[in-house]
């Protein structure tokens, strides 16, 4: 069923199973359709525009909240042909410009003829905070920096009629195991517990994986980001890589952690990179810990 307030009607298109489960949203106003978010795979994109052109009201612009192909693959089907701006923020737009074609490489090969065969880039590069109308809705974006990508973003709409609702992209999954293998754990925490405050009065989030929910998506997901590192941590004991006999480890312990929860196949995919990731902290703090340490020695001797 669809959300509604009195001025939006928010669809959600998800997609199948090979396609990750990823939703994209189609906007509903009296004058048209903003779509956030594409599809993966070319049958789930053509099942979006069709989606799209079922509501029988003109595509007035495309968003993408951060830069993964799940989220960006579907943008040339969707607006190719149409005159409409792609929006992203800065970061994003230059993150997907940057790696895209290095996913279709790794991909690709993967999905065959299901991946798409054109990318299509953001048009419109918004700063953090800046707003755009869509007819009778105002959609602000709000940069959150590397988090579960290498560059993410969330946007809030708002109507004169109704209480703003929040697009969070990946920044919150709700179901399915999350994608952890871009590395940047210990800032998604950060960024998770910034988007506490800043969303505390957002009532409805749409996330990009799973169902909506209200802000507690975002309580849910710290714990999830925590207890992976945790694991990765004892496990890996200091390593920048887990062993195979470890990965598999780790995969009994996630799954326990989230009992039946789809794509348990991304629980290995992030073991390295979270590895390494805290290896590299371990170093830093190490590294700080000796030079205080060789601060105070120091200052000890020039008492003496």
């Amino acid at each position: 069923m669809p959300f509604i307030t009195s001025d939006l009607t928010v669809h959600t298109h998800a997609a199948s199973e090979p396609g990750l489960f990823v939703n994209s949203y189609l906007l509903e106003t009296a004058s048209g359709v903003v779509v956030v978010d594409t599809n993966l795979l070319v049958a789930d994109i053509a099942a979006l525009r069709a989606r799209v052109a079922a509501i029988g009201k003109p595509l007035r612009a495309v968003f993408v909240t951060h830069a993964h192909p799940d989220h960006f693959n579907g943008v040339y089907d969707l607006a190719h042909d149409r005159d409409v701006p792609v929006y992203a923020t800065t970061a994003v737009a230059k993150v997907i410009e940057d790696i895209a074609e290095a996913k279709r490489t790794q991909w690709a090969p993967v999905y065959g003829s299901q991946w798409p065969a054109q990318t299509a880039y953001p048009t419109a590069h918004l700063g953090n905070g800046q707003s755009f109308d869509i007819g009778e809705v105002t959609i602000t974006a709000h940069d959150a920096g590397p988090a579960e990508s290498h560059a993410d973003s969330y946007l809030v709409a708002t109507t004169p009629g109704g209480h703003p609702v929040g697009f969070i992209g990946d920044l919150a999954w709700h179901g399915p195991h999350a994608y952890m293998a871009d590395g940047h754990t210990s800032a998604w925490l950060a960024t998770l517990d910034q988007l506490t405050v800043e969303l505390a009065d957002v009532r409805v989030l749409f996330p990009g994986h799973g169902p909506a929910g209200d802000p507690q998506l975002l309580a849910q997901q710290r714990r999830y980001v925590l207890f992976y590192r945790e694991v990765v941590r004892r496990l890996a004991d200091g390593a920048a890589s887990l062993t195979e006999s470890a990965k598999a480890q780790l995969d009994t312990e996630l799954q326990r952690f989230l009992p039946d929860a789809p794509l348990t196949w991304m629980i290995q995919l992030g073991a390295d990179a979270v590895a390494a990731e805290l290896a590299a902290e371990l170093a830093e703090h190490g590294a700080e810990h000796g030079a205080e340490h060789g601060a105070e020695h120091g200052a000890e001797a020039g008492k003496r």
